[in-house]
């Protein structure tokens, strides 16, 4: 039988957790008659907390806003002002308030601030010469009380509709914490949807794009499922599952996130996974958690049963061995797999595995491949390249794979093939590339290019280019001597503007990226704001602008220097 000494200590901890059998997994209470909803409007979200998204757990809850903005944003309890922030992308713009009970709520995706705190981001923001701020306040500038309205609901930023963001982190850690087990729930009496299942093989090999899977489809109803074809698995050795799981809420038709797993192997817990809280460095640490290389092969999202070495994250309050199971001998096992959604609906699902007691063979490293560490810094020399991968940065032993071929026209290294995309890094690694002797005095243009046309910047050191990446893959310098695109929407030299609301431009550029604006009427700073789903940019007219001609000017800088200007006379 597989590791009969967890029987002792899981059953323990399973009865600790059963106590209270509809009470979600959790490490810590919270208190419930503290806060309120943001919003006026009944609490229907669409999306989840730790929901997954591509590279990071979701953070918050996002309360839908019936399609529309403009809707009164309200102060979930008494507190002040601690941070107002403006961004391009992101939350657009967010207020961030500190309670006096150690938690603080964010708001996100705003449309605009009270007038309040209006001024106070515009006083930032011209003091600073900046439309992008993000500032801390002293507790006696802005202080609200439960119910106040702070802002009004929008769709700022990275939103992908009009909606609130919400969040209740742990103020001294800043920890993100489900807002439901605050008591702010949301009406659910439907059960988690169960699709996919898969058996990893994992051997004795770091998990990878080459680890055997076996994926098998599932079907049922009212939370049972079963096999789609009903049949015992055969495994031997250290295995791993996984499952793909989705839930609904009863206001929604979104499909969110799940709350836990549990997977139990002959009615021992051997994995627990449950969405309470985690920390913002942790949150790339959702490329460990699923199955990496299967989502970028199929966009599926296969939820790992079993944890990586390298995964810090805490969202695994529970398990035993990491949830890698070792099968040895030969026996028939029950594997049952419990989905729970944060108000207690449950889904489950029974497979059958066959256990061989015969040994599996040991597979050898691949030939011209190097052992990287996940618990050590990992560094690895090869003709005109460096890669240097920080401890922490990888979740699972490696074996490393190099190669290089010839540069292409316009480029000024060879093409660095630095292992490949399916490995995740948790943040980035540095990868330092020697230019070809024709680059001459360009270096100073010179950028790291990675396959996807994304550019990684790049500094010279003692006869390289270096940068810090957040991927592996194919890497080579170019250089970067085109300044980025002023395209203007509606003025030339003497526009009439005396109707007109907003001075608008397209700006854009083709590698290093854009690194300031700056817009100016008659030589005085003016503020413009840059739209992250139009990608326009604007200024709005000031009311004390005076009638008459006027100068507007425009200053557009890439990351390596290279300058566009635009300027006009107008009439107002």
């Amino acid at each position: 039988m597989f590791k009969k000494f967890i029987v002792f200590y899981t059953a323990c901890l399973g009865l600790a957790m059963n106590c209270f059998a509809q009470a979600p997994i959790q490490t810590q209470q919270y208190p419930k008659n503290f806060f309120r909803y943001p919003l006026d409007l009944p609490p229907s979200t669409a999306g989840s907390f730790g929901e997954l998204r591509p590279e990071h757990f979701h953070s918050g809850l996002d309360f839908k806003t019936n399609g529309r903005t403009g809707y009164p944003v309200h102060a979930a309890y008494d507190g002040y002002i601690s941070r107002l922030r403006v961004q391009f992308g992101g939350f657009g713009n967010a207020i961030y308030v500190t309670h006096p009970n150690g938690f603080t709520t964010v708001y996100g995706h705003i449309e605009r601030f009270s007038p309040q705190l209006e001024e106070i981001v515009r006083k930032q923001q011209y003091e600073t010469q900046s439309f992008e701020v993000d500032f801390k306040l002293p507790p006696t500038q802005a202080m609200v009380c439960k119910d106040d309205v702070i802002a009004w609901s929008g769709n700022a930023g990275a939103s992908a509709g009009p909606h609130l963001h919400f969040e209740i982190r742990d103020t001294q850690t800043e920890q993100t914490i489900n807002p439901q087990l605050f008591g702010l729930t949301i009406p659910d009496h439907v059960p988690p949807t169960l699709g996919t299942i898969c058996v990893y093989h994992l051997g004795d090999a770091p998990f990878s794009e080459k680890t055997p899977r076996q994926f098998f489809a599932v079907k049922g109803a009212t939370g049972h499922y079963h096999l789609l074809k009903p049949q015992v698995i055969n495994v031997n050795g250290e295995t791993g599952f996984g499952i793909t799981a989705t839930d609904m809420n009863s206001t929604s038709f979104n499909h969110n996130g799940i709350y836990s797993i549990e997977l139990k192997v002959d009615g021992i817990t051997v994995y627990t996974f449950a969405v309470e809280r985690f920390a913002f460095d942790q949150t790339h640490s959702i490329n460990a958690y699923i199955d990496y290389p299967t989502f970028l092969s199929s966009h599926r999202f296969i939820q790992k049963c079993f944890i990586l070495p390298g995964s810090k994250i805490t969202l695994y309050p529970q398990s035993v061995n990491r949830g890698v199971v070792n099968f040895t001998d030969d026996d028939v096992h029950n594997v049952e797999y419990v989905v729970k959604d944060i108000a207690g609906n449950t889904s489950t699902l029974d497979i059958k595995v066959k256990s061989s007691s015969a040994k599996s063979a040991t597979i050898p490293a691949p030939a011209g491949t190097t052992l990287f560490h996940y618990d050590k810094q990992n560094e690895f020399n090869a003709d005109n390249l460096k890669v240097v991968v920080p401890v922490g940065n990888l979740y699972d032993d490696l074996n490393f794979t190099y190669s290089a071929s010839p540069a292409r026209p316009g480029m000024y290294s060879a093409i660095h093939h630095i292992h490949n995309h399916f490995t995740p890094i948790n943040d980035t690694f540095e990868i330092w590339i020697k230019p070809d002797d024709k680059i001459g005095d360009k270096i100073g243009k010179a950028v790291i290019m990675n396959a996807n046309g994304v550019c990684e910047g790049g500094t010279y050191d003692n006869g390289y280019l270096k940068a810090s990446a957040r991927t592996f893959g194919d890497y080579y310098i170019r250089i970067d001597s085109v300044p980025p695109v002023i395209h203007p929407l509606n003025i030339k030299n003497g526009s009439n503007m005396t109707k007109i609301q907003r001075i608008a431009f397209k700006i854009g550029d083709n590698m290093s990226g854009i690194r300031t604006y700056a817009g100016k009427i008659d030589g005085k700073w003016v503020l413009m704001e840059w739209d992250y789903k139009t990608k326009v940019l604007s200024y709005k007219f000031d009311k004390d602008l005076t009638s008459g001609k006027h100068i507007f000017d425009l200053t557009v800088t890439d990351n390596k220097d290279n300058i566009s200007q635009f300027s006009a006379y107008f009439f107002k």
